[in-house]
């Protein structure tokens, strides 16, 4: 999208006098934030703090006075076994440490004393459980006043109470000191409390006994009820295990257990939703210990809270404080004065951008013009040579450099237009995405025979034969391909002729790898291909009199063989006649046929000697030769019917081999094997062949000891079974004559090779001869027969 210089101006004048009142805005706010939040966390770690040590200080007496009571009972100042002495102890620390709810010592006998305050009035109830010499139980309750004075006394005979099946007892004995047990809620007062135990030892340094305290800690809540944090936050106490066992809402802490007994509240289920994801995380696994301060900031309900997490008190109370608070409680003063800052640094920027607005204008001015005298030159209404108006200097650089690229534009463009028009080939801009011919030259109209309007609303697809389209790429697909094309296609032309044609061609892209136009050059090659098809006849004419020569051959080897039968026809038809002669009574008729067969026999030898004469061998000697080219011969030789069968011929690399033969001879030998193998594709059954693209016909090449083995291997149907290659008039062609192969192989023999067939495992056949090589002269054939072993 253009755009144009009077907007950036206005827009930088006034964005920057925007930014810099907003950066001063926010700077400040962000230092204060950040001095205020901490600040806050400070306040939250002093609440726990002042939490922290309220806690240990209303627990200390209680532990002072167990830890006395122990003292006492240890040093016999106070016996252990008197009860009636120690309820009066137990009385006495129980109406000195106020936090007590009741304190009560359990011997190892099983005898218990509990002295504790009676809930719902102001006496206290003492608890004896006691055993005389015979074991007999005695539970007793007596109720007394303040002073010590009894009120009421009852027994119990019901009592089952054995204070060492207790978890205070068997805690605190095990442990050998003091213990305090997880917190819980008192049965009798309904009150969140927690017992500490501490083991009273014998002379026998055995326990004798625990003495145990239980302290209600409904306290601690009053305590943090009176706490301010902030506006609105609140603190609670979280015990190892997770219980919330202390908080600003009491009435949250306590909840009914499935047996109906009252528990505390799990921090997961705790009634406050503020508290519960603050702290829940952090006892995820049931359990929790906290061993240092940990601060998270969160959202509820779309408002941020800052929460803190102290450790625990001590191993042996393993209590975690949390206290949160909104973030507003601190910073929601701040935050409106920002906001009001932000609205002063946007009307600032108002009133500073109409001011900037009306200077951008004034400078923006002379770049317009300038503009739109560049639009005006680009479309040709204006000449880049007149003068131009008085603007800055920067831009009159710039116009002096604008001019230059358009000068060498319209040049570029000319020369390409030209060039693009009187191409001798045809030449086209075709659209990526459709295909379809954007521009075309002349030659191209002549070369497909459509005018340039026909050609534009045709795509190149649409001129190629169905049978070479797959050779395109997709019109739709073309801006994705390279579309880097060097090929030969037929097309049909606007008269339905078919023509061959070379097309060239490359996919134009911008500087961002988008695709613009592929440019596309077209020559027609219909005359080439004429004259190849002309070539490749006279070349299969040329296979034809190489084959007529061969047959010579044959007929002369047919010669040879069959002069010695007529030889001695004709000598046992002269016996036959004198025999016949010398016999009186003998038929007139039979001496006329031993004459005949006589004449016929000497006539026969005539023929056959004159049919020698006429293809005898020219009598030159073998020479050496460079066996690449003579291959190079034979493959185009029997091209056109290995084409015809869809064969392709494969042959090894000769460069530099040289043998000592007769080379015609070798050639005769080689077309003739060629020939029938690509015969024997064209006849056999195309069910039982490879596919067109798989038949091949390959010459191969293997050297050793002085000679080269020259093989040539089809993946035909091969040689069937019972046939007598090289046996004369043994053929398996329709319309053979059986003297081909014999007569090769008598050639090779004649230049001191072998010639031998050998069957292929996977199909086909193979016939190998050996040549010696030109560096072996003087080497007998017969020592030249190494590399391969013919089965004659």
């Amino acid at each position: 999208m253009k755009k144009t210089l009077g907007a950036p101006l206005f827009l930088g004048l006034a964005g920057l006098q925007l930014l810099a009142v907003l950066a001063i805005v926010f700077s400040s706010y962000i230092t204060s934030e950040g001095v205020l939040m901490f600040h806050a966390r400070n306040l939250l770690r002093n609440v726990g703090l002042n939490t922290m040590e309220h806690s240990r200080g209303f627990l200390k007496p209680a532990h002072d006075a167990a830890e006395l009571a122990v003292r006492l009972a240890q040093n016999r100042i106070v016996a252990s076994d008197d009860p009636d002495r120690l309820e009066q102890l137990l009385f006495q620390q129980l109406q000195l440490t106020t936090q007590a709810s009741g304190m009560y010592f359990g011997a190892a006998d099983g005898s218990f004393v509990f002295v504790m305050r009676d809930p719902g009035t102001e006496l206290f109830r003492t608890k004896f459980i006691t055993y005389d010499d015979s074991g007999n139980r005695e539970t007793r309750l007596i109720w007394r006043t303040e002073d010590f004075n009894p009120v009421r006394e009852v027994k119990d005979p019901t009592d089952t109470y054995d204070p060492r099946n207790r978890s205070w007892f068997t805690g605190a004995s095990e442990t050998g000191g003091m213990t305090w047990a997880d917190p819980y809620i008192f049965f009798s007062s309904r009150q969140p409390g927690i017992t500490l135990a501490a083991p009273v030892f014998s002379e026998a340094d055995s326990v004798g006994g625990v003495i145990g305290v239980d302290i209600e800690i409904d306290e601690i809540s009053d305590f943090l009820m009176r706490l301010k944090i902030g506006r609105s936050g609140r603190a609670v106490i979280i015990n190892r295990n997770g219980d919330v066992i202390a908080g600003q809402a009491p009435d949250l802490l306590k909840t009914t257990a499935a047996d109906g007994s009252l528990r505390f509240v799990k921090i997961d289920e705790f009634g406050d939703p503020i508290a519960r994801q603050a702290f829940a995380p952090l006892f995820a696994g049931g359990t929790g210990d906290v061993t240092e301060e940990v601060t998270t900031t969160f959202t509820h309900d779309g408002r941020r809270f800052v929460a803190l997490a102290m450790p625990i008190l001590s191993e042996a109370l393993p209590w975690t404080i949390g206290v949160y608070a909104p973030e507003d409680d601190f910073i929601a003063e701040i935050k409106q004065n920002r906001l009001i800052n932000i609205w002063i640094a946007v009307a600032v920027a108002a009133v500073t951008g109409g001011i900037g607005l009306a200077l951008a204008n004034s400078i923006h001015r002379p770049v317009r013009a300038f503009a739109v005298r560049s639009a005006l030159i680009n479309q040709g209404e204006v000449d880049p040579d007149e003068p131009a108006p008085r603007t800055y200097r920067e831009l009159e650089a710039v116009n002096d450099a604008l001019m230059t690229q358009i000068a060498a534009r319209r040049r570029a463009e000319r020369e390409y237009g030209l060039t693009f028009e009187m191409s001798s080939r045809g030449m086209a801009q075709i659209e990526p995405g459709t295909g379809r011919f954007i521009r075309v030259n002349n030659r191209l109209c002549d070369i497909t025979g459509y005018d340039a309007g026909q050609l534009t609303s045709k795509t190149l697809s649409e001129l190629v034969l169905p049978s070479d389209r797959n050779a395109l790429p997709r019109d739709e697909a073309m801006a994705e391909s390279d579309f880097s094309t060097n090929q030969e296609l037929r097309l049909r032309r606007a008269d339905g002729v078919v023509i061959w044609v070379r097309l060239n061609a490359i996919m134009i892209r911008d500087g961002s790898g988008a695709a613009l136009h592929a440019v596309m050059t077209l020559e027609d090659v219909t005359l080439a291909h004429e004259k190849e098809s002309e070539i490749v006849e006279l070349n299969r004419e040329m296979t034809l009199l190489a084959r007529d020569n061969t047959m010579g051959q044959l007929a002369a080897g047919l010669a040879h063989e069959l002069n010695q039968p007529l030889a001695v026809i004709a000598q046992n038809a002269g016996t036959a006649l004198y025999m016949l002669q010398k016999q009186p009574g003998v038929a007139p008729e039979l001496v006329e046929a031993m004459f005949e067969v006589e004449g016929q026999a000497l006539r026969a030898g005539e023929i056959i000697n004159a049919l020698r004469g006429l293809i005898h061998n020219d009598g030159s000697a073998s020479a050496p030769f460079a066996l690449g080219p003579l291959l190079d011969q034979v493959q185009r030789l029997v091209q056109h019917e290995a084409g015809e069968a869809g064969v392709r011929l494969i042959a090894q690399d000769a460069a530099g081999i040289e043998v000592r033969a007769h080379r015609v001879q070798i050639a005769q030998v080689l077309v003739n094997l060629l020939t029938n193998a690509i015969e024997a594709f064209a006849q056999a059954d195309p069910a039982t062949l490879p596919l067109p693209n798989d038949r091949q016909v390959r010459i191969t090449l293997a050297g050793g000891a002085g000679q080269l083995t020259l093989g040539v291997v089809d993946n035909g149907p091969g040689v069937g079974q019972g046939v007598q290659l090289f046996t004369q008039f043994e053929t398996t062609k329709p319309d053979g004559l059986g003297l081909g192969l014999s007569i090769c192989r008598s050639i090779v023999r004649a230049n001191g090779g072998k010639l031998w067939h050998e069957p292929v495992p996977d199909g086909g056949a193979a016939f190998y001869l050996t040549l010696p090589l030109a560096e072996a002269a003087g080497t007998d054939g017969d020592d030249a027969e190494t590399t391969k072993e013919s089965p004659e």
